[in-house]
């Protein structure tokens, strides 16, 4: 590995006259596709090079695009290799939180709560669990690491990435990297570019500015080329007009000629538009079929539209990466076995490390081992991740309640509090009356009902139902001629959630809320059977079953000295939240409880910021994210003080929807006719909350610990190319903890381009006794304290008097000093 990695190093000082003139400036001086094509490819050893000269144009271009595995493990993608040539298959797993595929896998913390801890580090672990487990479970290529920044707080997938903040994401992201490939398994990064929500993702039209670009969304990819990532997936969304996977600036002129990635590129699923356009992009491989990049491209060879030395470009990419990680000539290392402890041990590492204490008034934990109430759907279910391709099968995942009861002293009682799965339908509300707790239809059978709902007064009701079923094959239900659970298009079926969309039993679940006048309702069901039958059951939640629900978990909160309240938001790839608000009742259920006992812990469960107007009744709050399959104990140990909450937010937690960056411009997000702008340019996240003057009701970096911390004596002088910051952190509580503390910097007063008011410059984790004090040192790298100017396309070091602030976050800086930055100068 190490050959071809120092090729991919001197590719960046050789790759021709023009590209070292464009590297040497940082700038960017875009090669005609032609010239492209021609230049040689990093890391291309002899090897492939005998390799590509035996093969036939059909054994090329079937290494260029997806196919269905004929021994399938259940992975995202299959390219079957050459066997006259002994070119093996790849088999490509998705594993933001750990492998996918059918088989049993350590679930891991969702990657946002592994950011959480701030530690380049634990990501670098966490990598090597997904590497070994990977390739253990007969894989070859990763779908991850996921590096978009959190810039809408309604993205989807914002739990499958980091943070909002690029030096944070591009450290992370780096370090899984380097843990990942270290133990053999090629790595993905995803999903280039400026992928930052999922409504829309196929045809949404972002713009954004040069400066916006280099300096927060693709400075994670930099860093992830920078640490060796053997593949680069490339975003469904178009940039700047043009599609991501047949966009030339980006695969081309960035990618390949500023960064010097000697990888590949392939497409997101089903995300290529053309043949001629993405493969002259260069865009090397199309997943997972060959629609464009199969007999398309071999029409478009055979009738000169594309000239076979571009077969060849994307061959070699292709087969350069097998090469360097052994998987042409035989000496990749064996697969190991699954290590499941190791993997178990990881995962709980991560989750009690993120962990992030976001308010505790007047001590209300570590909880004191009185009796505890625990409440919400999951206190006793566990909440393992998300939906979608970040879904992993795990080996075990136990329930918080579970956990709860075997760490405390005293009593624990449990209420539901907001009910999920439903209740049964009231015998006598249909007419004829069915089994609707338990339908049976028999495999090759045909069912129908028809007949009437009666419905006692006007109310809300949500109807679930659920089923053994694909969810394609699921009953057909009409209430009063309309259809209550219709499909959702394309791939929206396979989108539904991590939680919600799958009972405790494994069935699976879709839910249709809407208000029923009291009276009779048609009910019209039909069901089949398919080749192996069909259960399904038909419930229904009011608002009589919800004020009962509330009732008993104010009465088990007011009989408890404790309420632990978990409340959940479950997001999946494919799907935006409408709102930062918490789903369903359960504003109402927390503001019950915490009226009937103050001393409630909100445990959060949720994809990303969430907006609080119940905070200030509550004794503390913490948020778990998706914990992964060790979350359950992990939450225990945060929660009675054997483990200090040592996350930090990696992005600002909105006081509610009309305040955050994309709020109240809809053509920052979701956009209009099809067009997104970045018009926020640099100013995202915490950037926009200090250019704005808005509070954020968490701001960056904020978190708690169970001691306290002071910030002192903070110096910072120019040394080697960048800031050396060095201060005092002092235990000033009276136990062990954990703290972050985060150096911020401020804008240079000789750049003549638009800079936030600070940014993150660095940062350390550190575990620190009661009454200990620590000299620290963190330095600020030149890349940091420079900004992009996009009249010279280069980065250009900011020079002069920069202030550096000392916090424990964003908006808490407890410690202040100022430097001079470049040559000639004093602060």
């Amino acid at each position: 590995m190490s050959e071809t990695v120092s090729r991919r190093s001197a590719l960046r000082l050789t790759a021709g006259a023009v590209a070292v003139a464009a590297a040497a400036t940082g700038g960017l001086v875009p090669l005609t596709p032609a010239a492209a094509a021609d230049r040689p490819e990093a890391g291309a050893g002899p090897r492939v090079e005998r390799l590509l000269a035996r093969l036939t144009l059909d054994e090329k271009i079937s290494l260029l695009h997806g196919a269905d595995d004929p021994d399938s493990l259940g992975q995202a993608g299959y390219v079957p290799g050459v066997p006259r040539l002994n070119i093996p298959p790849l088999r490509l797993a998705d594993g933001p939180a750990g492998v996918r595929i059918t088989a049993h896998a350590t679930a891991l913390p969702a990657p946002v709560l592994l950011a959480s801890a701030f530690d380049p580090e634990l990501a670098r672990r966490y990598g090597q669990v997904i590497g070994r487990e990977g390739r253990a479970l007969g894989q070859d290529v990763l779908l991850s690491p996921m590096v978009n920044l959190i810039r809408t707080p309604y993205a989807g997938r914002n739990f499958e990435t980091f943070s909002e903040d690029p030096l944070l994401a591009s450290d992370l992201v780096a370090a899984e990297i380097r843990g990942i490939q270290g133990e053999g398994l090629i790595a993905t990064v995803k999903h280039f570019a400026l992928n930052n929500q999922e409504r829309d993702r196929n045809t949404i039209d972002v713009h954004a500015g040069e400066q916006t670009m280099h300096e927060l969304e693709l400075r994670g990819f930099e860093a992830a080329v920078d640490a060796g990532t053997g593949a680069v997936m490339g975003s469904y969304n178009r940039v700047n007009s043009t599609f991501a996977c047949e966009n030339t600036t980006l695969l081309t002129d960035i990618l390949r000629d500023q960064w010097g990635f000697a990888g590949w590129v392939m497409t997101d699923w089903f995300a290529a538009h053309s043949t001629v356009a993405a493969i002259t992009a260069g865009l090397d491989m199309e997943m997972p079929d060959g629609t464009y990049f199969g007999t398309a491209l071999k029409s478009a060879v055979r009738n000169g539209s594309v000239p076979e030395r571009y077969v060849d470009r994307a061959v070699r990419r292709i087969l350069s990466v097998m090469d360097r990680f052994g998987l042409l000539d035989g000496s990749a290392p064996p697969r190991p076995g699954r290590d499941a402890a190791a993997g178990a041990a990881v995962a709980l590492e991560v989750a009690k490390a993120g962990a992030t204490l976001l308010r505790n008034e007047h001590g209300a934990l570590p909880l004191d081992g009185g009796s505890i109430a625990v409440i919400g759907p999951t206190g006793s279910l566990p909440f393992v991740s998300g939906g979608g391709s970040a879904h992993v099968v795990p080996d075990h995942a136990d329930s918080p309640l579970d956990a709860i009861k075997a760490r405390n002293r005293g009593p624990v009682a449990y209420a539901l509090g907001e009910d999920l799965f439903g209740k049964a339908l009231p015998a006598d509300a249909l007419s004829p009356g069915f089994t609707s707790e338990g339908q049976q239809v028999g495999a090759g059978k045909q069912w129908a009902y028809d007949g009437t709902l009666t419905v006692a007064e006007n109310d809300e009701w949500t109807f679930v139902l659920q089923f053994s079923s694909a969810p394609t094959a699921r009953p057909k239900v009409l209430l009063d001629g309309e259809e209550l659970f219709p499909l959702a298009a394309g791939y929206g079926e396979y989108f539904s959630g991590g939680l919600v969309a799958t009972a405790p039993d494994g069935l699976g679940v879709r839910r249709r809320t809407l208000r029923l006048a009291r009276g009779a309702h048609t009910v019209k069901i039909t069901a089949d059977g398919g080749d192996s039958g069909l259960l399904f059951r038909l419930r229904r939640i009011t608002g009589v079953t919800r004020a009962q629900d509330v009732a008993g978990a104010v009465a088990a909160a007011r009989a408890a000295r404790h309420v632990v309240l978990f409340a959940y938001e479950d997001a999946t790839e494919g799907l935006d939240r409408t709102t930062v608000a918490l789903p369903g009742h359960q504003e109402q259920l927390i503001r019950a409880v915490t009226a009937a006992n103050p001393r409630t812990t909100v445990v959060l469960n949720t994809s990303s910021c969430t907006s609080m107007p119940w905070l200030a009744g509550t004794g503390a709050v913490l948020q778990m994210y998706y914990p992964g399959q060790e979350g359950a104990a992990a939450t225990a140990a945060v929660l009675f003080g054997d483990s200090d909450p040592g996350g930090r937010l990696t992005q600002s937690f909105p006081a509610d929807d009309d305040h955050h960056p994309v709020a109240g411009d809809p053509r920052r997000y979701p956009g209009v006719d099809g067009v997104e702008e970045y018009s926020e340019g640099i100013h995202a996240g915490y950037r926009w909350y200090d250019a704005r003057g808005v509070r954020p009701l968490f701001p960056f970096g904020h978190g708690l610990s169970y001691t306290s911390f002071a910030y002192s004596d903070a110096r910072a002088r120019w040394t080697h190319g960048g800031l050396e910051v060095v201060f005092t952190v002092r235990n000033t509580g009276r136990r062990t903890g954990i703290a972050v503390p985060q150096v911020y910097v401020g804008p240079s007063p000789h750049l003549r381009v638009d800079q936030a008011v600070r940014v993150l410059g660095g940062y350390r984790r550190l575990e620190l006794r009661a009454g200990e004090r620590r000299r620290v040192t963190v330095r600020i790298a030149a890349r940091t304290l420079s900004s992009w100017d996009a009249r010279h396309h280069r980065w250009t070091l900011g020079t002069g008097r920069r202030t550096v602030w000392v916090g424990a976050s964003s908006g808490d800086l407890r410690a202040r000093t100022a430097a001079w930055v470049g040559d000639g100068g004093r602060a």
